[in-house]
């Protein structure tokens, strides 16, 4: 059978069973069984694949994906987000549109704490967007900035999704990670950049008011209590990979030793959080090995029935210039994630677009940054973006469309920070090349 038959086949199969309701991780599961039998040798192919899944669920390089989650749990069910953004608060001053940067620098602190952007979002809705609408600010400045910045979880690491995505592409995970924290913080930037312009261009979207002096004392106690603390969870995360003495698993593990630590200090640390943080990380970590074991034998099925280095084949031989095809893909992936969740996508596309990257001559790593920058996007992206969903949970009394329309200038920005890594690689790959 050809390779694009096959590819028809499979992709239609797929596509049928998501629509009939089946969960993404079943679906897969279903399909992987019927391909390997079909296609990998009858029973001797559901041998294999049953071996394939109990390797990629026990492979240690995925520890650090229910640790990363877990430091997520106990951050937010510690309460220690509020402390934080007030903290920051006492630093910002009287920048046009205050409240606005102050959401930005507080969801990329968040970001280093929770590793995931409907928690950064809950948060910020929770404490910034009551005192956001008290001051006057429209929805733009209110809702979008919170709608931006709590995207930056999945682009800062500790990010789950960036350990998952890792794993599909068959990147080093501790590189990768890595690779994620330069345009991550340009993504940041670029918000505030815009928060500040569209500021002094519209102050009537950000009003100015009176700002209660704080005296240099009070800003560093308050800096010294509970921001310092998170640039010790940082360097217990990225900082122990970067200078080479722990690999990503062993950071995971400091890292989430360190959060429970913090949440200690903090006098928030008890049996309830233990309970509520570590029932909650192990269901989440039991859905996407689900979703890891489903991905593996799906990759591994379209290797085997050549439907991987057919297409690789025909679009290296196509008349269009390599980085065409690597932007047709992004395009191919902000439309999923107008539509899908970030992990089905993943598991679609992700087995499919790494070879054919790689066969274009391009790195997996600057091509992993593109990817995970576009399921940053998918979170906010209408229809069904996640973030959207968590923000209408916070405030059902605004209706969905302002608050897609409120985010729609930080996708924008997002187009922009991916247009700079297109052209500018290093920007992802700077770093990682610094590594021991």
């Amino acid at each position: 059978m050809e390779w694009w038959l096959v590819l028809l086949v499979i992709f239609g199969s797929l596509l049928l069973l998501m629509f009939s309701g089946l969960p993404v991780a079943f679906c897969f599961l279903l399909l992987n069984i019927i391909g390997a039998y079909i296609w990998w040798g009858g029973a001797a192919g559901l041998g294999q694949i049953m071996t394939s899944i109990f390797v990629s669920v026990g492979n240690f390089a995925l520890l650090p994906l229910p640790l990363f989650i877990l430091m997520g749990e106990v951050m937010f069910y510690s309460g220690i987000g509020p402390q934080m953004i007030d903290a920051l608060d006492k630093w910002v001053g009287r920048l046009p549109g205050r409240l606005s940067f102050e959401a930005v620098g507080a969801g990329a602190l968040l970001a280093t704490l929770t590793g995931s952007s409907m928690a950064s979002v809950a948060v910020m809705g929770e404490t910034l967007l009551p005192e956001m609408e008290k001051r006057g600010y429209q929805k733009a400045m209110s809702l979008g900035p919170i709608l931006g910045a709590g995207g930056l979880a999945i682009m800062i690491p500790p990010s789950s999704m960036a350990v998952f995505l890792g794993w599909v592409g068959k990147l080093s995970i501790g590189r990768f990670l890595i690779a994620i924290i330069l345009p991550g913080l340009l993504m940041a930037a670029l918000y505030a950049i815009y928060i500040i312009s569209r500021s002094k261009l519209q102050p009537y979207l950000a009003p100015t008011y009176a700002v209660p002096p704080t005296s240099l004392v009070k800003k560093l106690a308050a800096t010294v209590r509970y921001i310092l603390p998170i640039g010790l969870i940082i360097f217990l995360v990225t900082g122990v990979i970067y200078i080479g003495v722990a690999t990503p698993s062993e950071a995971a593990a400091t890292g989430a030793i360190g959060t429970f630590l913090l949440a200690a200090i903090y006098g928030k640390f008890d049996w309830h959080l233990v309970k509520k943080s570590i029932g909650s990380a192990l269901k989440v970590s039991t859905m996407l090995f689900m979703i890891v074991a489903g991905a593996t034998a799906f990759s591994q099925v379209l290797a085997f029935t050549g439907a991987t280095a057919g297409m690789a084949e025909f679009v290296t031989r196509l008349p269009v210039a390599p980085i065409g095809i690597v932007i047709a893909m992004q395009i191919i992936l902000l439309i999923l994630g107008m539509f899908m969740g970030q992990f089905p996508i993943i598991m679609i596309t992700g087995p499919v677009f790494f070879p054919v990257v790689q066969a274009l001559g391009f790195s997996p790593l600057w091509f992993g940054v593109l990817f995970l920058l576009n399921m940053e996007i998918a979170t906010t992206t209408p229809p069904f973006g996640f973030a959207l969903f968590t923000m209408k949970g916070i405030r059902r009394d605004i209706p969905m469309r302002d608050i897609a329309l409120a985010g729609l200038p930080f996708l924008y920005c997002d187009a922009i920070a991916m247009t700079l890594i297109i052209a500018f690689p290093q920007i992802a790959l700077w770093l990682p090349g610094l590594m021991r």
